[in-house]
């Protein structure tokens, strides 16, 4: 930043603006290096590098023309004083006393509700509207159609996603998840005899984003469109793992930026 040093921003702050790159290190590192003005490297939104963690290797081959997203989103993205709520609430009923709603405002245990980000004169909120806006700088894709509607779950530190992706080529499902076993950062998780899919306990305290639920959309013409979901954790990929590797990338792949203060 103006003080010499090289900011990894973790806020929302920086990310739209054209002198700060938007990074995912497994999408776009190549773009760090057009922090040399700024000297300051955006976080993307927790829910925007989940999903295109996921959905990058699948564009690289086919190219996503249009992304539907749907999100369960835990109480970690709140921060640690909604996990705390979230825990309380469970020992209030379980208890029989008065639900503590200091937060959210309002039951959270067995309940949903819209994501606690402000609505916009469109009726998509910040969240939904920060998962549009992102993708499309992060994947470089400004035509790229991307729609979500983000939901906060009752779970404590991971979130899921349910996405539907229309293809300019098409792509078997088989081959979807033949290219995300390899890709880096994705853990297949696609059980359908056991029934045995992403689930956020089972991606709490891990590193790689967990897929499964791959089919064929029957909606859309054979093989030009994928159903799947998708479980991270919202504070190591989501949010702290994420800005670590940007920095690592930096420090391996683009010292020169550093040579700069």
């Amino acid at each position: 930043g103006k003080a010499g040093c090289l900011v990894i921003d973790n806020s929302s702050a920086f990310r739209m603006d054209p002198t700060c790159p938007l990074v995912v290190p497994e999408v776009n590192a190549e773009a760090i290096p057009d922090a040399e003005g700024s000297m300051i490297i955006a976080n993307p939104n927790c829910s925007t590098i989940i999903m295109n963690t996921v959905v990058w290797p699948l564009h690289q081959k086919a190219n996503c023309k249009r992304v539907v997203v749907s999100t369960y989103q835990a109480a970690s993205g709140a921060g640690a004083q909604a996990m705390a709520e979230l825990e309380q609430q469970a020992k209030d009923w379980v208890a029989g006393d008065p639900i503590t709603q200091d937060i959210f405002g309002r039951q959270y245990i067995w309940n949903l509700f819209s994501h606690n980000s402000p609505i916009e004169e469109t009726g998509y909120n910040e969240e939904e509207m920060k998962m549009v806006r992102e993708t499309k700088k992060i994947f470089s894709a400004p035509d790229i159609a991307v729609t979500a509607t983000c939901i906060r779950v009752p779970v404590l530190r991971a979130h899921c996603e349910a996405i539907n992706v229309t293809l300019e080529s098409p792509m078997h499902e088989d081959e979807a998840l033949e290219i995300l076993s390899k890709a880096p950062g994705v853990t297949v998780v696609d059980d359908r005899a056991n029934n045995k899919f992403p689930e956020p306990l089972d991606a709490s305290g891990k590193d790689d984003i967990l897929v499964g639920r791959m089919r064929r959309d029957l909606s859309q013409p054979e093989g030009y469109g994928l159903e799947f979901f998708v479980a991270g954790d919202q504070i190591r990929k989501g949010a702290a793992l994420n800005a670590v590797q940007i920095a690592e990338e930096v420090l391996e792949n683009y010292p020169a930026l550093l040579k700069k203060l």
